[in-house]
């Protein structure tokens, strides 16, 4: 492992007061073991249930490919009736995973399982839980979100690997111009250091997570998840308090978000061998100008 990895803050529960002071203000990350026990969720989501509330609902897969240049970013690798893969990843090792899913909307009952943590923060995107699931092997790559919100990320069932940088080190992490995410090129967890040589001595922390655990993500994060069991996750968003965030997140997703999708449909394969060429050549020059320190 090329990069420096510290555990995250790990907490049972925590005052409003540490929260803010230690972890909201200065943007740094933190487990609260503690957060969902009051959560109807923490007991009642086994994979059964899940089953029964959202059915045989087909449902988009993905897998650990590197994109094709010729499709939209996260464009399906398969599909599947929803019931069906949970039997899937709860039975065997699996690369897909669900991504981004408003099971909400297919079965609004489960928003009464949950309790949204506006004791710690305010500026909850309602409207905006979302989850993920895995089988063991599926891993989501290594990106920040484009809207650049706080997260709480609540695990179930399974275990889940997770590895955080802070987003100053998006260039030498080979950030591809355009763009939220990273060249996918190398093994986060064992890369080639040699062929990436900016990633040595890259900063992050990382964590396991397990049943029940919320891990609060800053904004601008970015973010490596991998699932080390068939399990599944609760995404809750949040907006930072300061306007230039909210200025910057309507940008990505406006210019950045826009840009890098009429680039990539225009130019296919030519645009994205360009952006690779432009993300090494930029790592390159922070390592030699040693960024970010």
């Amino acid at each position: 492992m090329c990069f420096i990895l510290e555990p995250i803050d790990t907490v049972e529960n925590i005052t409003v007061e540490d929260f803010t002071r230690n972890y909201l203000k200065p943007r740094r990350p933190l487990i609260i073991k503690g957060l969902t026990n009051n959560w109807a969720a923490r007991q009642k989501w086994t994979p059964d249930y899940m089953k029964e509330v959202v059915g045989n609902k087909v449902v988009p897969l993905y897998d650990n490919a590197k994109a094709d240049p010729s499709k939209p970013i996260n464009a399906k690798a398969a599909e599947m009736p929803f019931d069906e893969y949970i039997n899937l990843i709860m039975s065997q090792p699996t690369e897909l995973r669900i991504f981004f899913f408003n099971i909400f909307k297919h079965a609004p009952q489960l928003l009464n399982d949950i309790v949204l943590p506006k004791d710690l923060m305010g500026g909850f995107l309602e409207s905006m839980p979302a989850m993920f699931f895995g089988g063991s092997n599926s891993v989501t790559f290594l990106h920040y979100d484009i809207d650049l919100p706080h997260i709480f990320h609540t695990h179930f069932v399974g275990r889940k690997h997770v590895i955080l940088f802070e987003n100053k080190w998006k260039r030498r992490l080979y950030c591809l111009p355009n763009s939220t995410y990273a060249l996918e090129d190398y093994d986060v967890l064992n890369p080639d250091v040699t062929k990436f040589p900016a990633l040595e001595g890259v900063r992050g922390t990382e964590a396991f997570m397990e049943h029940g655990d919320t891990l609060f993500m800053p904004t601008g994060y970015w973010h490596w998840m991998k699932y080390l069991s068939g399990s599944y996750s609760l995404s809750l968003r949040a907006w930072d308090a300061s306007l230039s965030r909210k200025m910057a997140s309507v940008y990505n997703l406006a210019v950045k978000g826009g840009v890098d999708s009429l680039l990539k449909m225009t130019f296919k394969g030519d645009y994205a061998q360009y952006r690779e060429k432009l993300a090494v050549k930029r790592a390159d020059k922070a390592l030699a100008d040693g960024k970010p320190w």
